[in-house]
């Protein structure tokens, strides 16, 4: 299942990768979730999201607004390169 996911991604990357499987995921959806069946909360609280941020505002405003849009209380910016 996984690798469906996995796959999907090299599609739209137009990567063409050779991948070896050794085995079988042999897991339990009740430790956590597959990576594209995450539910938004989670994606939200655990995530790294990339944001093109469009000039004008601060890079703090537009976590301010992250923050406030999603109801959390952490959001941050790791940084910005600003268009010459």
């Amino acid at each position: 299942m996984i690798y469906e996911f996995i796959n999907k991604i090299d599609s739209f990357c137009s990567y063409e990768n050779r991948w070896k499987i050794l085995r079988e995921e042999d897991t339990e959806e009740k430790f956590g979730f597959y990576a594209d069946k995450r539910p938004i909360e989670s994606l939200i609280k655990n995530s790294i999201i990339n944001l093109d941020k469009p000039p004008g505002p601060t890079s703090h405003e537009v976590a301010y607004w992250v923050k406030k849009l999603f109801n959390i209380t952490k959001a941050g910016h790791g940084g910005t390169l600003e268009p010459v």
